[in-house]
Protein backbone atom coordinates (compact mmCIF):
# COMPACT_ATOMS: atom_id res chain seq x y z
CA UNK A 1 0.00 0.00 0.00
CA UNK A 2 2.65 2.42 0.99
CA UNK A 3 4.36 1.98 -2.48
CA UNK A 4 1.09 2.83 -3.90
CA UNK A 5 1.13 6.42 -2.09
CA UNK A 6 4.66 6.76 -3.13
CA UNK A 7 4.01 6.34 -7.01
CA UNK A 8 0.90 7.84 -6.83
CA UNK A 9 2.61 11.45 -5.04
CA UNK A 10 5.43 11.25 -6.89
CA UNK A 11 3.69 10.83 -10.30
CA UNK A 12 1.30 13.81 -9.38
CA UNK A 13 4.35 15.86 -8.29
CA UNK A 14 5.75 15.31 -11.98
CA UNK A 15 2.43 15.78 -13.88
CA UNK A 16 2.11 19.12 -11.61
CA UNK A 17 5.77 20.28 -12.43
CA UNK A 18 4.93 19.62 -16.47
CA UNK A 19 1.94 21.46 -16.07
CA UNK A 20 3.42 24.33 -14.17
CA UNK A 21 6.91 24.67 -16.36
CA UNK A 22 9.10 23.81 -13.15
CA UNK A 23 10.72 20.17 -14.35
CA UNK A 24 14.04 21.98 -14.33
CA UNK A 25 13.54 22.84 -10.37
CA UNK A 26 12.25 18.92 -10.18
CA UNK A 27 15.55 17.62 -11.75
CA UNK A 28 17.59 20.06 -9.58
CA UNK A 29 16.33 19.08 -6.45
CA UNK A 30 16.62 15.30 -6.79
CA UNK A 31 20.18 15.48 -7.81
CA UNK A 32 20.69 17.76 -4.64
CA UNK A 33 18.32 15.33 -2.40
CA UNK A 34 20.74 12.18 -3.27
CA UNK A 35 23.70 13.81 -3.12
CA UNK A 36 22.74 14.99 0.59
CA UNK A 37 21.42 11.52 1.27
CA UNK A 38 24.88 10.37 0.58
CA UNK A 39 26.95 13.37 2.80
CA UNK A 40 24.45 12.13 5.60
CA UNK A 41 24.95 8.19 5.51
CA UNK A 42 28.36 8.40 5.49
CA UNK A 43 28.62 11.13 8.74
CA UNK A 44 26.03 8.49 10.26
CA UNK A 45 28.04 5.40 9.78
CA UNK A 46 30.90 7.05 11.48
CA UNK A 47 28.86 7.80 14.42
CA UNK A 48 26.98 4.29 14.29
CA UNK A 49 30.54 2.38 14.05
CA UNK A 50 31.97 4.21 17.49
CA UNK A 51 28.71 3.79 18.86
CA UNK A 52 28.26 0.08 17.94
CA UNK A 53 32.35 -0.51 18.64
CA UNK A 54 31.23 1.00 22.40
CA UNK A 55 28.95 -1.23 22.90
CA UNK A 56 30.67 -4.47 21.20
CA UNK A 57 33.34 -3.28 24.38
CA UNK A 58 30.83 -2.76 27.13
CA UNK A 59 29.62 -6.18 26.21
CA UNK A 60 33.01 -7.71 26.43
CA UNK A 61 33.76 -6.37 29.78
CA UNK A 62 30.57 -7.79 30.98
CA UNK A 63 29.17 -4.31 31.34
CA UNK A 64 25.82 -5.07 29.07
CA UNK A 65 25.54 -8.80 31.31
CA UNK A 66 25.47 -6.59 33.82
CA UNK A 67 23.25 -3.45 33.36
CA UNK A 68 20.91 -6.52 32.21
CA UNK A 69 21.06 -8.31 35.38
CA UNK A 70 20.85 -5.17 37.29
CA UNK A 71 17.32 -3.84 35.46
CA UNK A 72 15.91 -8.11 35.92
CA UNK A 73 14.25 -7.32 38.56
CA UNK A 74 12.34 -4.25 37.24
CA UNK A 75 11.79 -6.56 33.51
CA UNK A 76 10.20 -9.33 35.50
CA UNK A 77 7.64 -6.75 36.65
CA UNK A 78 7.18 -5.26 33.12
CA UNK A 79 6.81 -8.41 31.71
CA UNK A 80 5.55 -10.78 34.87
CA UNK A 81 4.32 -14.15 32.16
CA UNK A 82 7.82 -14.27 30.63
CA UNK A 83 9.86 -16.51 32.96
CA UNK A 84 13.22 -14.78 34.18
CA UNK A 85 15.55 -17.10 32.22
CA UNK A 86 13.61 -17.43 28.89
CA UNK A 87 15.98 -15.96 25.95
CA UNK A 88 13.01 -13.14 24.79
CA UNK A 89 14.17 -11.51 28.10
CA UNK A 90 17.71 -11.74 26.87
CA UNK A 91 16.44 -9.80 23.59
CA UNK A 92 14.28 -7.87 25.55
CA UNK A 93 17.43 -6.06 27.41
CA UNK A 94 19.63 -6.04 24.42
CA UNK A 95 16.89 -3.99 22.29
CA UNK A 96 16.31 -1.60 24.81
CA UNK A 97 20.26 -1.38 25.67
CA UNK A 98 20.56 -0.61 21.79
CA UNK A 99 17.54 2.19 22.25
CA UNK A 100 19.26 3.76 25.12
CA UNK A 101 22.01 4.58 22.93
CA UNK A 102 20.09 5.56 19.82
CA UNK A 103 20.89 3.00 17.92
CA UNK A 104 17.69 2.30 16.80
CA UNK A 105 19.05 0.14 13.53
CA UNK A 106 20.69 -2.11 16.14
CA UNK A 107 17.91 -2.36 17.94
CA UNK A 108 15.34 -3.31 15.64
CA UNK A 109 16.57 -7.16 14.78
CA UNK A 110 16.63 -7.24 18.36
CA UNK A 111 12.98 -6.34 18.97
CA UNK A 112 11.89 -9.00 16.24
CA UNK A 113 13.59 -11.65 17.77
CA UNK A 114 12.17 -10.53 21.29
CA UNK A 115 8.83 -10.99 19.97
CA UNK A 116 9.34 -13.99 17.84
CA UNK A 117 10.00 -15.48 21.23
CA UNK A 118 7.16 -13.96 22.46
CA UNK A 119 5.20 -15.36 20.05
CA UNK A 120 6.62 -18.65 20.79
CA UNK A 121 5.38 -18.54 24.91
CA UNK A 122 1.75 -17.14 23.75
CA UNK A 123 1.52 -20.27 21.33
CA UNK A 124 -0.55 -20.25 18.45
CA UNK A 125 -2.96 -17.49 19.33
CA UNK A 126 -3.66 -14.84 17.03
CA UNK A 127 -3.57 -12.22 19.39
CA UNK A 128 -0.56 -10.53 20.97
CA UNK A 129 -0.21 -11.35 24.60
CA UNK A 130 0.61 -8.58 27.47
CA UNK A 131 4.02 -8.60 27.15
CA UNK A 132 4.21 -8.34 23.39
CA UNK A 133 1.66 -5.40 23.61
CA UNK A 134 3.78 -3.95 26.64
CA UNK A 135 6.96 -4.53 24.67
CA UNK A 136 5.69 -2.75 21.45
CA UNK A 137 4.31 0.14 24.08
CA UNK A 138 8.02 1.11 25.41
CA UNK A 139 9.50 1.02 21.86
CA UNK A 140 6.96 3.23 20.57
CA UNK A 141 7.49 5.57 23.29
CA UNK A 142 10.89 6.24 21.76
CA UNK A 143 13.03 5.59 24.75
CA UNK A 144 16.50 7.01 24.22
CA UNK A 145 19.54 8.15 26.95
CA UNK A 146 21.86 9.01 23.89
CA UNK A 147 20.46 10.26 20.60
CA UNK A 148 23.34 9.06 18.49
CA UNK A 149 21.64 9.80 15.17
CA UNK A 150 20.37 12.96 15.80
CA UNK A 151 23.55 13.66 16.88
CA UNK A 152 25.33 12.50 13.78
CA UNK A 153 22.54 14.25 11.97
CA UNK A 154 23.54 17.84 13.69
CA UNK A 155 27.48 17.24 13.36
CA UNK A 156 27.14 16.52 9.56
CA UNK A 157 25.35 19.92 9.36
CA UNK A 158 28.30 21.75 11.42
CA UNK A 159 25.78 22.84 14.70
CA UNK A 160 27.15 24.81 16.81
CA UNK A 161 26.34 22.43 19.80
CA UNK A 162 25.45 18.50 18.59
CA UNK A 163 25.06 17.44 21.75
CA UNK A 164 22.63 20.10 23.12
CA UNK A 165 19.75 18.18 22.54
CA UNK A 166 21.01 15.24 25.19
CA UNK A 167 18.91 17.10 27.87
CA UNK A 168 15.60 17.25 26.55
CA UNK A 169 15.91 13.72 25.16
CA UNK A 170 16.17 12.63 28.54
CA UNK A 171 13.39 14.75 30.06
CA UNK A 172 11.23 13.72 26.90
CA UNK A 173 11.98 9.89 27.18
CA UNK A 174 11.28 9.92 30.94
CA UNK A 175 8.24 11.42 30.03
CA UNK A 176 7.00 9.54 27.15
CA UNK A 177 8.26 6.03 28.75
CA UNK A 178 6.18 6.87 32.17
CA UNK A 179 3.21 7.72 29.93
CA UNK A 180 3.47 4.49 27.89
CA UNK A 181 3.74 2.02 30.70
CA UNK A 182 1.11 3.83 32.60
CA UNK A 183 -1.35 3.81 29.36
CA UNK A 184 -0.46 0.42 29.01
CA UNK A 185 -1.21 -0.74 32.72
CA UNK A 186 -4.48 0.54 32.33
CA UNK A 187 -5.65 -0.89 29.43
CA UNK A 188 -4.25 -4.28 31.02
CA UNK A 189 -5.53 -4.13 34.16
CA UNK A 190 -9.20 -2.95 32.57
CA UNK A 191 -9.01 -5.82 29.79
CA UNK A 192 -8.33 -8.51 32.91
CA UNK A 193 -11.39 -7.25 34.57
CA UNK A 194 -13.56 -7.97 31.90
Amino acid sequence: MVNYIWVALTVIGLVYAAITGTIDEVNKAVFEGAEQAVVLSIGLISVLVFWLGLMKVAEEAGLLAGLAKLCRPLMSRLFPDIPKQHPAMGYILSNMTANLFGLGNAATPLGIKAMEQMKLLHGSQPTASRSMITFLAINTSSVTLVPTTVIAIRMTYHSESPTEIVGVTLAATLISLISAILIDRYFAHRRMRR
